[in-house]
């Protein structure tokens, strides 16, 4: 089980597998570094940024999924891991964004099934929904998707959303972390905040 967690007693939590730009999200957010490595694998414990004085943190969880070099046992723990932490924590988590490769994920999400896999994007995003997290999926690198609102509605009806996407602006943000276009997701991000009373978080989103 992850430990280390600061003492806040809220928290935005990103998760998603790995390679999909979750650092270089919350380096967009944050203006800060978070640390990477150059293989995918490499972190396998969260890390949290509650640099400001504000009752809160930003929670990075490690990448899940296929990872080059890693084993199979040693990707199950990580994913184990995260979810044990999420329902230690789900209590404190005002919103989870879920990061995914808007180029990608159908393929992945797809792949996994035929296979009759549980694909773990739709997977995490069940749990998550089922303990009653808000949460906000960011279909990141969008600027290299070119059919961008058939790919959208696809993700939607994967995840078990009635498409068209437009209608879940709360849940679906197309974002591009690497040109800093990540508006659709600090406004579904703010909606959730509203909800829970946070409107002094906005400054950080």
């Amino acid at each position: 089980m992850f430990d280390g967690r600061p003492d806040r007693s809220a928290e935005v939590l990103f998760c998603g597998r790995s390679n999909v730009g979750k650092s270089t999200l919350l380096r967009e957010l944050t203006g800060h570094d978070f640390a990477t490595g150059r293989k995918p694998g490499v972190t396998r414990s969260p890390n949290f940024y509650d640099w400001h004085e504000a009752d809160f943190t930003f929670t990075d969880m490690p990448g899940f999924g296929f990872m080059q070099g890693v084993p199979e046992d040693a990707r199950e723990d990580i994913k184990t891991d995260i979810v044990r932490y999420i329902e230690a924590n789900s209590e404190e988590i005002l919103v989870a964004v879920l990061v995914v490769d808007g180029k990608s994920a159908i393929d992945i999400i797809d792949r996994h099934t035929e296979r009759g896999d549980l694909p773990h994007d739709v997977e995490l995003f069940d749990f998550l929904r089922e303990l009653g997290v808000p949460t906000v999926v960011a279909v990141n690198k969008m600027d290299k998707v070119d059919d961008r609102d058939a790919r959208l509605n696809a993700l939607c009806d994967r995840l078990g959303l009635l498409p068209p996407w437009q209608q879940w602006r709360d849940t679906i943000a197309p974002i591009s972390a690497k040109r800093g276009s990540i508006s659709p997701l600090t406004e579904a991000v703010r909606t959730h905040l509203h909800a829970h009373g946070r409107d002094d978080l906005f400054q950080f989103f």
